[in-house]
């Protein structure tokens, strides 16, 4: 294994992987800290070559971006060497499977890589496409379309289940090209080349889940245009139509006053007409009731493919939650038995869940000690962030919003709800409820733990014959009464709307 010296910011019994991604657009590096069922990314590096650029005209990848990118293949054969990858794999896609200097392209990337270079066909980049939505999404229901720059893959979806799929030639580099540059004429070809997928009729009123660089941009665009407070694009959800005269701006280029358009570099810019005006061509053939971005795709769903059936089967957001609560937590366990007792609190008080409600408070019980570092301040605000913005998946907008505020509510009370932090505009009436109850059923039990493991299973709750729900102490734990913990009750009590009493076991 290798070797991480004294670092504790590292899981331990990793060996890092790491794929390259050879597009038509840009070449990429990611290096995974190890094969798991929610890898943590060590590093990502990409370049933006434009190998697919001219192909539609000459037939061949131009020169000068082959150079760019087989220099970018040394330099990322030397980080995977720095960084003691064990395993390599190295993925191309429509560029050189379609050009005619293809074959020797790929010599040269192996030769450079010392690895074999997987040239996908069209269906196998559907496949792994669909594998990287089936990592990171639950429930899933519609079609998945993988925007490159030399093809735009197109899968149906349904649960465990995934379509044949389809590859149409309108990625942005090759729609710009057959079109001239022209964006009335993009449109058009767009249009005809996706009647050709003829289940996209089938799928109106379904999730269309969008993969690829360029609409992210665009997601990250409509968040900025819209003064959405959320700024993760992986699980954004946009409604299909409320958003079609925003993408037709985009579509005519009309993008330079856009707010955030700063944040898109200018070589990714040039493209951002062509990805929008895929984009409404698709919402027109299809007609979904939402979009649902994805930060997961081939790289991941070609990762995703190698696990055995166990692993792919388990929950990515718990793994994810485990993980960081190992790295971060002063007691683990204590987490989990912070997820037991308070999954029997929400039962005891008539709480009623949802599984994805369920999961989510777990995965927040998991990652409630996770600023304990950090000054008592700020412990809130910093909790805020890593949770709201951590590389999750699995998990959707709301969720994150819940799993985020009751974290924070744990650090800066529950008494003021005015001052919780924009991110609560995401958060329905239901999840903004059970965040405050959760927030508030950690501020009691931290009280009496102090974040220890085996104490909290010894607390429990029963309702007197009045409808008072008692917290009861055993005798051994009498000692831990006080102002404080009493204080906290009375907040509880407050904030679930129902009276709360402590007892000790021998007095009740």
């Amino acid at each position: 294994m290798i070797e991480t010296e004294d670092a504790q910011g590292r899981l331990r019994n990793r060996q890092p992987v790491a794929v390259v991604d050879i597009g038509s657009n840009s070449v990429r590096l990611v290096i995974y800290e190890g094969l798991v069922r929610a890898p943590s990314i060590l590093f990502n590096e990409k370049v933006q070559c434009g190998l697919g650029r001219g192909i539609a005209e000459t037939g061949n990848m131009n020169e000068r971006a082959v150079e760019a990118a087989l220099a970018a293949l040394r330099r990322f054969r030397g980080l995977a060497d720095q960084a003691r990858v064990e395993n390599l794999y190295v993925l191309a896609t429509a560029a050189a499977r379609e050009a005619g200097n293809g074959p020797a392209f790929i010599n040269d990337a192996e030769r450079i890589l010392r690895q074999e270079v997987t040239v996908l066909s069209g269906r196998e980049e559907a496949l792994y496409s669909a594998y990287g939505i089936q990592s990171a999404f639950r429930d899933i229901d519609g079609v998945m379309g993988d925007l490159g720059g030399g093809s735009l893959e197109l899968v149906e979806m349904q649960g465990q289940d995934i379509g044949d799929g389809l590859t149409l030639p309108v990625g942005v580099i090759r729609l710009s090209e057959r079109a001239g540059g022209d964006y009335a004429r993009a449109a058009k070809i767009a249009r005809e080349d996706l009647r050709r997928a003829e289940f996209l009729k089938q799928c109106t009123g379904k999730n269309f889940y969008a993969v690829g660089g360029t609409w992210r941009n665009l997601a990250k665009l409509y968040m900025a245009h819209t003064s959405y407070p959320l700024h993760v694009t992986h699980h954004f959800e946009m409604d299909a139509h409320k958003a079609l005269d925003f993408l037709r701006r985009v579509g005519a280029n009309d993008v330079e006053k856009l707010k955030g358009i700063e944040s898109v570099s200018r070589s990714r810019r040039a493209l951002l007409p062509f990805g929008a005006i895929a984009m409404v061509e698709l919402i027109r053939a299809m007609q979904p009731g939402k979009v649902v971005f994805s930060s997961s795709g081939v790289r991941e769903g070609y990762l995703f493919g190698l696990l055995n059936d166990e692993a792919r089967q388990a929950d990515a957001l718990m793994e994810a939650a485990e993980e960081l609560s190992i790295l971060r937590s002063r007691s683990p366990r204590h987490a989990r038995e912070l997820a037991e007792w308070t999954g029997r609190a929400f039962e005891a008080f008539g709480i009623d869940e949802t599984e994805n409600e369920r999961r989510y408070r777990e995965a927040a019980c998991r990652l409630a000690d996770i600023s304990w570092r950090a000054h008592p301040d700020y412990r809130g605000d910093q909790a805020l962030n890593v949770l709201a913005y951590g590389s999750f998946v699995q998990i959707d907008h709301p969720g994150r919003a819940y799993i985020a505020l009751a974290n924070f509510f744990r650090h800066d009370g529950v008494k003021n709800p005015d001052l919780a932090p924009p991110i609560r505009a995401i958060a329905d009436q239901r999840i903004w409820q059970r965040s405050r109850y959760l927030g508030a059923f950690f501020r009691v039990a931290y009280l009496f733990t102090a974040a220890m493991p085996g104490v909290i299973g010894d607390l429990e709750w029963r309702e007197s014959e009045d409808g008072t729900m008692q917290l009861v102490l055993p005798p051994s734990m009498a000692e831990l009464s006080g102002s404080r913990p009493l204080g906290r009750l009375q907040q509880l009590a407050k904030t679930v709307e129902r009276p709360v009493e402590l007892v000790i076991a021998d007095e009740a």
